[in-house]
C-alpha cells in the first residue's frame, strides 16, 4: 500500500465518515481496506447527490458516470471539478477531487473483492439515483411525497440493507470461511440490520427532510391520520403523528433485534467483527428510545446519542465480551419501542 492510498484509506476515510470510522477502525485487517474503501465510494455518490446547487438533471448524470466508472463501464477519468467547488464540507471537496485515486485502489483487489464492491455499490447508487427522482426539485413549500411501505423497506435496501449482504459477505470470504453458518439467516438479518440502521436516521431527520421537501412516511398512512406532508412542518402536529411514527420505531427496533441476532450468530472468535456490528446497533437502539419520548418533529432539537454515552457503550461492550450472558443482555437492556 502506498503512502497515498495509506492517507486515501485513513486520513481521508477518517474526515468524511463520522462515526462509521470507529467502527471500520476496530475490523481486522483482512477485511479493513475493502470495507473502507466501499464506504468511500459510496460517500463519493451520496455527496453528489445531496449537491442542492447542481441541477437534479446534472447530479444524476454524475452519479451515473461514477457508477459507470466503479463496474468499468467508463474508461474515461472523471472530473468533478465544478461538484468539488460545490461543497461546503472540504473533506467532501478533496474526496471528489481524489475519485479517480479510489478508483485505482478498486482496481488493486482481488477480482472477488471487486466484485462485491461493484455490486454493492450498484445497488447504492440505484437507490440515490431513485431518491434523486422522486425529491428533485422539492423544497419546503412543495413537500414531495410518493413512497408507499413497499417503496421506504426497497429504498432502505438498496442504500443500507446491500451493505449488510456485502459485508456479510466480504468477512465470510476472508475471516471465517470454513465455519459451519446458517448462511441463509445470516445473510437475511444482515440486510434487516442495515434496513434498520437507515430507518432510524429517517425517523431521526424527519424535521430536516422535511424541510428540504422530502417525506419518507407514506402519503396514506398519513392521509388516515388526517395529516398532509405540511401539517408535518408545525410541531403541534406531533401528537396526530405519533401513533404511525411508534409503528416505524417497532419496525426499526425489530430490525436491529434481527441485526443483534446477526452479530450474535458470528462465531465468538471473531471479537473485532462482532464489537463492529455491536456498535451501531447499540446506539441506534439508544437513537429510537429518545425519539419515542421526544416531539419528533421540533426542527431545533437535534436527536443524538452523545459522545460521550458512545465512548461508554464502547467500553461496556468490551468489559462484557468475555461474559456471554452479560454481552448478549447489552441489547435488552434497551427498552424496546411499544406501539400506541
Amino acid at each position: 500500500m502506498t503512502p497515498d492510498t495509506a492517507n486515501l484509506l485513513t486520513d481521508l476515510l477518517k474526515q468524511v465518515s463520522r462515526s462509521f470510522y470507529t467502527t471500520l477502525r476496530v475490523l481486522p485487517s483482512a477485511v479493513r481496506p475493502q470495507i473502507g474503501l466501499a464506504y468511500l465510494l459510496a460517500r463519493a455518490t451520496d455527496t453528489i447527490a445531496d449537491t442542492e446547487l447542481v441541477s437534479v438533471e446534472r447530479r444524476l448524470s454524475a452519479l451515473q458516470s461514477l457508477r459507470d466508472r466503479i463496474i468499468g463501464q467508463r474508461e474515461e477519468a472523471l472530473d468533478f471539478g465544478e461538484l468539488s467547488l460545490n461543497q461546503g464540507e472540504p473533506a467532501e471537496k478533496v474526496l471528489l477531487g481524489r475519485i479517480e485515486e479510489a478508483i485505482t485502489v478498486l482496481g488493486g483487489f482481488s477480482t472477488a473483492d471487486q466484485t462485491l464492491i461493484r455490486e454493492v455499490l450498484t445497488t447504492i447508487t440505484s437507490g440515490q439515483q431513485l431518491d434523486l427522482e422522486r425529491f428533485g426539485g422539492a423544497t419546503a413549500n412543495h413537500i414531495a411525497i410518493s413512497l408507499t411501505d413497499p417503496d421506504l423497506d426497497d429504498y432502505t435496501y438498496r442504500v443500507a440493507g446491500c451493505v449488510g449482504e456485502f459485508w456479510t459477505k466480504i468477512c465470510r470470504a476472508h475471516l471465517f470461511p470454513e465455519a459451519s453458518l446458517d448462511d441463509a439467516a445470516l445473510l437475511r438479518d444482515g440486510v434487516r440490520f442495515g434496513k434498520g440502521l437507515q430507518l432510524v436516521n429517517i425517523l431521526r431527520d424527519l424535521p430536516k427532510d422535511l424541510r428540504q421537501g422530502r417525506c419518507y412516511l407514506p402519503a396514506e398512512k398519513l392521509a388516515a391520520l388526517g395529516l398532509r406532508p405540511e401539517d408535518l412542518l408545525d410541531h403541534r402536529s406531533e401528537l396526530r403523528l405519533r401513533p404511525l411514527y411508534n409503528h416505524y420505531l417497532a419496525i426499526a427496533h425489530e430490525h436491529l433485534a434481527a441485526g443483534w441476532d446477526y452479530t450474535n450468530r458470528l462465531p465468538s472468535s471473531c471479537i473485532r467483527v462482532r464489537l463492529a456490528c455491536a456498535w451501531p446497533i447499540l446506539i441506534g437502539v439508544r437513537t429510537l428510545e429518545r425519539l419515542r419520548t421526544t416531539n419528533v418533529l421540533d426542527g431545533t432539537r437535534r436527536i443524538k446519542v452523545t459522545r460521550g454515552e458512545v465512548r461508554n457503550l464502547i467500553l461496556k461492550s468490551i468489559l462484557l465480551y468475555p461474559f456471554p450472558g452479560l454481552w448478549r443482555n447489552l441489547f435488552a437492556r434497551v427498552p424496546a419501542v411499544v406501539e400506541h
